[in-house]
């Protein structure tokens, strides 16, 4: 009997799986290892004790591990990919294969098919593989570059509406709501933490806006429906891109991260956007699972 051991590394969390070649043995959850939010010690802390708990639940060791693969947030940084090898080689036997956490992602969604993946929490990033397996990216370049319709830009575009609608008498319940939850008691003060530098985690204000728009706020609503034309207009332009080069007329869309999978408008109003914008396209009614796809490739594309 073979292992194979799977491990989910984006930007909020970590999880992984250890299983056979047909059932999964174990579980084990923590928190990011991402090494630019926690650090190298927090993050080798937490990932050395999500691997021995997975191990205890599982009930084998992971020397007998044959192959395992990780999807690493920041994978393109030669230093986050040394630290993943150095931690893991010292704890698990076997192959090692390393990936971004987006490609497991969209093989969670299409094993190894043809489709497009929307990726929207902390940030956003978009990929599109073809029926040949060429690669499309759109995005991804970080908060102050880019992030469209992601926790970030809405929690930003929150804060920026809350204003405009202060200066012009438009009523809304955003910043009210945004204040209390920073714990401050003036505009002045929302205006300081705003501009901090370091910056707040304005994507901890997403959840908040989702709340205000089912209360009834319009301000909020529209926020989180700009968000969805946001995301619609950049899988419009990988769906453009995989046509260009001669890909299928009709596109699948996956998509993963807590912006699009528990924000129900956001979602909503990119499926409404794409309908006009991108009608080849076809949004999946459910997330991708981004571990299954990290399991299915250390099964060897199984």
């Amino acid at each position: 009997m073979s292992l194979f051991l799977a491990i989910d590394a984006g930007g909020t969390k970590t999880s992984c799986a250890l299983a056979d070649e047909t059932r999964v043995l174990g579980r084990a959850v923590t928190g990011s290892i991402k090494l630019m939010r926690v650090g190298e010690a927090e993050a080798s802390a937490r990932l050395r004790a999500m691997l021995a708990e997975v191990s205890l639940a599982a009930g084998v060791g992971l020397g007998e591990v044959a192959r395992t693969c990780i999807g690493l947030a920041g994978f393109t940084i030669e230093a986050v990919r040394e630290w993943a090898e150095r931690e893991i080689s010292d704890v698990v036997g076997g192959e090692l294969l390393l990936c971004g956490d987006e490609e497991i992602a969209l093989d969670g969604a299409f094993k190894g098919g043809p489709g497009i993946l929307v990726i929207a929490g902390t940030g956003s990033n978009f990929v599109g593989r073809a029926a040949d397996g060429t690669i499309y990216n759109v995005g991804g370049w970080g908060p102050a570059l880019g992030d469209e319709g992601s926790g970030f830009w809405i929690g930003q575009e929150a804060l920026r509406a809350g204003f405009w609608a202060k200066d012009r008498g438009v009523p809304t319940e955003l910043l009210k709501v945004i204040g209390e939850f920073w714990r401050v008691g003036s505009l002045g003060e929302i205006v300081e933490k705003a501009n901090e530098r370091p910056g707040p985690d304005f994507a901890a204000l997403a959840p908040l806006v989702a709340r205000c728009a089912e209360g009834g706020d319009e301000l909020a609503a529209a926020v989180l429906e700009r968000a969805g034309a946001e995301l619609a207009e950049q899988v419009a332009l990988v769906a453009l891109k995989m046509q260009e080069s001669g890909g299928d007329d009709r596109i699948k869309v996956a998509y993963t991260g807590g912006v699009i999978a528990q924000i129900a408008p956001v979602r909503a109003a990119m499926v409404a956007v794409l309908k006009k914008s991108a009608p080849n396209v076809k949004v999946m009614e459910a997330a991708a699972d981004s571990l299954e796809g990290a399991l299915w490739r250390a099964r060897g594309g199984k």
